[in-house]
């Protein structure tokens, strides 16, 4: 029985790496599993660092998998260790103190890291952070004691909840977007305007159409420059410009990349026995119908546990992974989902609009079927749209409906396939 035991090896100790570890351990509670993170907490939740930096949740409420579950599942929980490369050809990955380890199969789940731009000048200096992991977090926390002004660069999600999160530190805070407007990746300017007056009545000041060219100070941080030649002094500096797919230890190898890993259908890169998952692949877009990175936790919970179930022998495919987002600020909630912006006269855009009940509502469609939606303030039967949207309804018979406050699951029941359909 033994000498069908495999190794796994799963790089990545976040949604995509835990949804695969149980995937697996679901099929073969016997093979040797391997789990490798360059960080040195067990898995946590990423999504919830600006109310731990905001004071709203203490630390040990960012775990979500205790040290228990490495225990109870058997296994090997490798931590604080860096890969730095894979070897396909010799089935082995190689740690940053040249040790190697080899595998049957590997999944690589090695997440994104904080993209910082590679043209400011002075990201080095003390007070200058990303906004991803505990780490950055706790960093933080440790220079607002000596702080009153905090600037964030970038009116993007990282950056408002880095925003909203030191706002509850009684910092001043100032928010630096060289786009028109906030919530770009999400939202459209009808919706994003609700959050940025809850920003800015809350105290917040947003800088819209301005850009940071220096960082000032000599070690620690001391002021930023602005491109209208502003000089704006503080103490911290969030960079919340977006995220890089973890990608380099994969770099120089036949391992196909593109904006992320490439994986198929099925998971796996273009060497049979590694897979990819999470923010580091590059997957189906349902809504865009091409390949893309969509780092979402949902998404990295769904390729870890299809990307699992393969690795155990399984032949799941996925269905694809599109641009979904939920934000909720001063009570204000928020989701949005696939096309959002489109870009082309082919487009129908259904929009209703209330501002003084703070309720806004957009759907995308074309020819009849829903391709994206937002949905500020009334976020009810999201999953509904949702699910028209990766089945592909023609919806020709709701379509007016879809902005009525009255609207329900069951005026769709007629138009979604039986559930062992999809």
């Amino acid at each position: 029985m033994r000498s069908f035991m495999k190794q796994f090896i799963i790089i990545g100790n976040s949604a995509a790496g835990i949804a695969a570890v149980e995937a697996i351990r679901q099929k073969d509670k016997e093979s040797k599993i391997v789990i490798i993170s360059d960080e040195d907490y067990p898995a946590y939740c990423r999504c919830l660092i600006s109310y731990f930096l905001a004071g709203d949740i203490l630390e040990e409420k960012l775990v979500y998998r205790p040290q228990e579950f490495y225990r109870e599942n058997n296994l090997d929980l490798i931590l604080n260790k860096k890969v730095t490369k894979v070897e396909p050809k010799k089935n082995r990955i190689v740690l940053e103190d040249k040790s190697s380890i080899g595998y049957d199969r590997l999944l690589i789940a090695t997440g994104a890291s904080s993209k910082f731009p590679p043209v400011l000048k002075g990201l080095k200096k003390r007070g200058v952070f990303g906004f991803r992991t505990i780490k950055d977090a706790k960093e933080i926390l440790n220079l607002v004691p000596v702080s009153s002004t905090g600037c964030i660069l970038g009116g993007g999600l990282i950056g408002l909840n880095a925003a909203y999160g030191l706002l509850k530190k009684k910092q001043e805070i100032k928010v630096i977007e060289k786009l028109r407007f906030v919530l770009f990746q999400m939202l459209d300017e009808k919706s994003a305007s609700l959050f940025m007056k809850k920003f800015q009545d809350a105290g917040v000041e947003i800088l819209t159409g301005r850009d940071i060219v220096e960082i000032l100070g000599n070690g620690d941080l001391k002021a930023v420059r602005l491109d209208s030649g502003k000089v704006i002094a503080c103490s911290i500096l969030v960079v919340g410009t977006g995220v890089d797919p973890n990608v380099d230890i994969v770099k120089d190898t036949q391992i196909k990349i593109d904006k992320g890993i490439v994986v198929d259908q099925y998971l796996k890169t273009n060497i049979p026995n590694i897979f990819a998952a999470g923010d580091v692949a590059q997957t189906f877009d349902i809504a865009y119908k091409n390949r893309a990175v969509n780092a979402l936790w949902p998404n990295a919970v769904e390729q870890g546990r299809v990307a699992g179930l393969n690795m155990a022998g399984e032949n799941l495919e996925y269905d694809g992974s599109m641009a979904m987002n939920s934000i909720e600020f001063f009570n204000l909630p928020a989701v949005s989902m696939g096309i959002t912006r489109p870009r082309s006269p082919e487009f129908e855009e259904i929009e209703f609009c209330d501002e003084k009940r703070e309720i806004y509502k957009k759907f995308v469609l074309k020819e009849n079927r829903l391709l994206g939606m937002i949905a500020v303030g009334d976020i009810k039967n999201c999953g509904v749209f949702l699910r028209l949207i990766k089945e592909g309804t023609d919806i020709s018979s709701i379509k007016g409906e879809l902005t009525s406050e009255t609207f329900s699951y069951v005026k769709v029941l007629d138009l979604l396939k039986p559930k062992d359909e999809i």
